[in-house]
């Protein structure tokens, strides 16, 4: 009898072993590279008599698909020249094979949409094929090659030229977006596979002011003495408990003709005090802006900033700054910038800090959105009214399993609007799965900026709800569609829309 109750005694334990070692989702692995490239593109003689160059650079995130295969997505800004406030979003695909264990071609495809600064881009679409030679060192790739590009939808921009590039491996870990809003203690973290130096990362939603202290302009009006109001998110990652890395996007919404935007890459330290309750923030960034009349020169643009954030509740920080935007030849652009944003900070994908004690993590879902906009009827000032077609990028961050936060851009590539841009950011909500778990309904309502490309949007505010339908395809992609209707605020733009796009589904671990 003592020999039964010792084997059932058994069975149970490890029954009870094996599910609590089930219980927390699996840890994976997804491996790519952040890439930054330049290419120096010939433009036609249209304009402006013996136009230079553009200098073209854009900062891509690519995925491995498999040890040779990638994909990912990129967006580029003049930063040389005079077409200061070209910008293109687009996405990428491509083939790295190594010939050596130091040496490798690289072959790719880049298909996107935008314009700007009265260039000639046409609807905005172009394509950008590459094919380069590279060379691996310890913690970085060079490369370089031909490439070639063409603005094809009644553009006359294209041609061929060399391109430069440097990668940064960036690998991230993560779980499958089935898992979001479980939680688990830290002793069964711990007992995991997650059981290791967690990750800092920081979200914020940001408005910006920029009052112009010298500012040339094309023609359109007085800029100098005027303030741009902005509106964007920034994104940083710590690369040490003090050090960070961060992409801040920005478009303006009022106080100039709509069109302006920035994109910055940058570094920053944090000072923390007070238990963490407060920090300082100096940061330097670099980057590409212009457009709503603003002259920015070429479009390379730089921006000193320093800020003072205090912690609200939980991870939710109110931020002030203050700081400057120019550009090198402060002939044309220079402002003095202040502002105030929402910051949410995650400790994620791991359970030790050197700084805090944690007593759960809670699985947090990500949506990466890549879709076409279809725009009907888009009213323009002065061009006859036609349908637009645009590319854009949404970014989704659940809040729980029903309600997340959303921050989208897109840039026209069909339908004769080649500069025109969105930046805007909000909220949605969806429904739980039906259909054997494959379906879900949302609803959103975002508002931002937007403007160029002759459409009709006043000073840049629009507001743009809809509605929409996802299928799922695998534990990652998903299709995604919706109805909506566009509304600028000031502007004759008013039109209904529809999209479809692809979603990109993981979890990622938020400890707490």
């Amino acid at each position: 009898m003592k020999n039964y109750l010792l084997i059932l005694t058994t069975i149970f334990c490890t029954q009870i072993l094996t599910s609590q070692t089930n219980l927390v989702p699996e840890k994976k692995v997804q491996n790519g590279f952040l890439k930054v490239d330049f290419l120096s593109i010939e433009m036609p003689q249209l304009e402006i008599p013996n136009e230079p160059n553009m200098g073209f650079s854009g900062i891509h995130y690519n995925l491995f698909l498999n040890d040779d295969l990638y994909a990912g997505l990129g967006i580029y800004g003049a930063v040389t020249g005079r077409r200061g406030g070209f910008f293109t979003l687009g996405v990428n695909a491509g083939y790295k094979k190594f010939l050596t264990e130091k040496l490798f071609i690289d072959t790719g495809f880049h298909f996107g949409g935008g314009g700007g600064a009265a260039a000639a881009d046409g609807g905005g679409a172009f394509i950008l094929p590459h094919f380069n030679l590279g060379y691996k060192f310890d913690h970085f790739n060079l490369n370089a090659g031909y490439s070639y590009v063409n603005f094809f939808d009644d553009g006359k921009i294209n041609g061929s030229q060399l391109n430069f590039a440097v990668e940064i491996p960036v690998n991230f870990n993560y779980s499958d977006y089935n898992v979001i809003d479980e939680k688990f203690s830290i002793q069964d973290l711990e007992n995991s596979s997650w059981n290791n130096p967690t990750k800092k990362s920081s979200l914020t939603i940001h408005f910006n002011n920029l009052k112009a202290t010298k500012a040339k302009n094309y023609a359109g009006g007085v800029i100098e003495g005027k303030t741009i109001r902005l509106a964007g998110f920034e994104f940083a990652n710590y690369i040490t408990e003090n050090w960070f890395a961060f992409l801040k996007l920005d478009g303006a919404y009022s106080g100039i003709r709509a069109g302006y935007m920035d994109v910055l890459l940058g570094a920053g330290y944090n000072f923390s005090f007070n238990k963490n309750r407060t920090n300082i923030l100096t940061k330097l960034a670099i980057g590409a802006g212009g457009g709503g009349g603003v002259n920015s020169d070429g479009g390379f643009m730089i921006s000193p900033d320093i800020s003072i954030e205090q912690k609200l509740f939980g991870n939710t920080y109110l931020a002030l700054n203050k700081g400057y935007l120019f550009t090198p030849n402060t002939e044309f652009f220079t402002t003095s910038t202040y502002g105030f944003g929402l910051k949410y900070y995650v400790d994620r994908n791991g359970t030790q800090s050197s700084y805090k004690n944690f007593k759960e993590g809670k699985f947090k879902g990500i949506q990466l959105i890549v879709k076409q906009d279809w725009y009907l009827d888009a009213e323009r000032m002065e061009l006859d009214t036609e349908d637009m077609h645009q590319i854009s990028l949404q970014v989704n961050f659940d809040l729980s399993k029903n309600l997340y936060v959303a921050g989208q851009t897109s840039f026209a590539n069909f339908g004769n609007a080649g500069a025109y841009a969105e930046g805007i950011v909000g909220l949605g909500l969806k429904s739980g799965k039906f259909f054997n778990k494959s379906t879900t309904i949302f609803t959103q309502i975002l508002a931002g900026a937007a403007g160029g490309g002759n459409i009709s949007t006043g000073e840049g505010l629009i507001i743009k709800p809809s509605l929409g339908v996802n299928y799922q395809l695998t534990n990652k992609v998903s299709l995604r569609s919706a109805v909506g209707y566009v509304k600028a605020k000031g502007g004759e733009l008013s039109n209904p829309f529809l999209n479809f796009g692809l979603n990109f589904d993981f979890s990622f671990l938020n400890m707490k």
